[in-house]
């Protein structure tokens, strides 16, 4: 089969996940190109994503994860030139060798059926004090759009270049999920759910996973306050403790 989709891979921080990541993913059907999107890290990912067969971008300064989507996105399009559009594949970094499990989530863009893909993880893994944060965003996007999101969180996405473009600017850093699927839908773009078996490193319950999730919450509520008025209360709802 030949290339017609390359993978971006926004990576903070990750250089003892990312080459099994990379190597996972250039071994994608239909993939030529992977890259990765080092976003300002402190560690070796640069270095090792490049051995692992990635292309890598930096920036110099972490600049979060929608800024790294669209750093990607841009690579690709300059790579590209007149030739025909590649599918876009959004992976995360601390995916490791699951990352081989992706190809389901190509097939219905590289089809036609969809214009993008949203991965649901078969297997969950414990993600501690995650729930508020799914809840909100599930909520924003059902009452924007009527879409009952599975895992609307899930940044394991593919999209045509049309839809990819259609979708930007992107919302900040981590509301950027959330509002691609209220964007796309209110569009008019189709979206498909596409169950995989792929997982997450665990995350943790000390203080740098408890500001990591909290600056998520504060991204996806910014995401949703500007497509959707009544996020406030609905935020006021999900943090009001229960009785």
């Amino acid at each position: 089969m030949s290339g017609d989709t390359a993978v971006i891979i926004p990576a903070a921080n990750e250089a003892d996940r990312i080459a099994s990541t990379v190597k996972a993913a250039v071994a994608l059907p239909g993939v030529d190109l992977v890259v990765v999107v080092d976003d300002g890290s402190s560690d070796q990912t640069g270095r090792v994503a490049r051995a692992a067969g990635a292309r890598v971008v930096r920036h110099s300064r972490n600049r979060g994860k929608a800024a790294a989507m669209e750093t990607g996105a841009e690579a690709v399009r300059l790579l590209d030139e007149d030739a025909e559009p590649r599918h876009l594949l959004f992976l995360d970094a601390d995916l490791g060798e699951t990352a081989q499990a992706a190809a389901p989530l190509i097939a219905p863009v590289r089809e036609g059926t969809a214009d993008m893909t949203i991965a649901v993880f078969s297997t969950r893994v414990k993600l501690g004090g995650h729930g508020l944060v799914v809840r909100l965003s599930k909520e924003g996007i059902r009452r924007a759009t009527g879409f009952d999101a599975a895992q609307p969180l899930n940044g394991q996405r593919c999209l045509t270049r049309a839809a990819f473009e259609a979708a930007r600017p992107l919302a900040h850093g981590f509301g950027v999920e959330t509002a691609l699927t209220i964007d796309l839908l209110r569009r008019g773009y189709r979206i498909a759910e596409v169950e995989v078996e792929m997982a997450h490193r665990a995350t943790g319950t000390d203080w740098r996973a408890q500001l990591h999730r909290a600056k998520q919450l504060r991204d996806v509520a910014r995401a949703l306050a500007a497509r959707e008025h009544l996020v406030a209360h609905n935020l006021d709802k999900l943090l009001r403790p229960k009785r």
